[in-house]
């Protein structure tokens, strides 16, 4: 069977999603995150592209990408056989570590940039285990939870070097202090779960 092609072009954003082979676990520590954050800056850098938003979860990440040359297959394909190399050999195991292909998604950065960023962010809460929290609960959890770069939104001292926040927190009024706090005050909207899917 074909696979499908990719829409790909220059200056194009990209939610993009990858799973665990059968649900299964793709991180099994805290070492193998950050070597999976570290392997996502070094792809980024080689393949020019830029790093807007991301989220890891036990058997599953997103990503919210930039292709300013319009390669995000080539950027995904080394990337993911980076760390899947990466934690097959450190875990002794062979075979494919994801469920089939990633999937990506076209944004309309005009209508969806802000909102497909709020999705991500709120996708630690979103799990079954936290839907019992109270609103204070959630908000603390998502503002400590390290595998998001929503702390990178929050905080400019928390930000990994990679993440590029300027164009979201534009439409917030900058990378300034209440511009963080508008987008912090927007994604806060979202945790009643009344927003639309993007």
């Amino acid at each position: 069977m074909v696979r499908s092609l990719r829409i790909q072009f220059e200056n194009a954003y990209y939610h993009v999603t990858c799973r665990g082979n059968s649900g299964q676990e793709i991180f099994s520590s805290d070492a193998d995150r950050l070597t999976f954050l570290d392997l996502l800056e070094r792809s980024g850098d080689i393949y020019q592209t830029e790093i807007l938003a991301f989220v890891l979860m036990s058997n599953h990440f997103h990503l919210f990408v930039k292709t300013p040359l319009g390669n995000l297959q080539e950027f995904m394909r080394h990337f993911n056989i980076s760390y899947t190399s990466y934690y097959n050999r450190k875990h002794g195991r062979r075979g494919h570590l994801y469920q089939g292909r990633y999937k990506s998604f076209l944004v309309d950065a005009d209508n969806y940039l802000q909102e497909v960023s709020r999705y991500i962010h709120l996708n630690p809460i979103r799990v079954k285990l936290k839907s019992q929290m109270s609103m204070d609960e959630k908000r603390k959890y998502l503002r400590n939870y390290l595998w998001s770069s929503y702390e990178g939104y929050l905080s400019q001292s928390r930000r990994r070097g990679f993440l590029q926040v300027e164009e979201v927190l534009a439409y917030f009024g900058g990378d300034t202090a209440k511009g963080r706090r508008s987008y912090e005050e927007f994604v806060i909207a979202g945790v009643s779960g009344k927003i639309p899917n993007p």
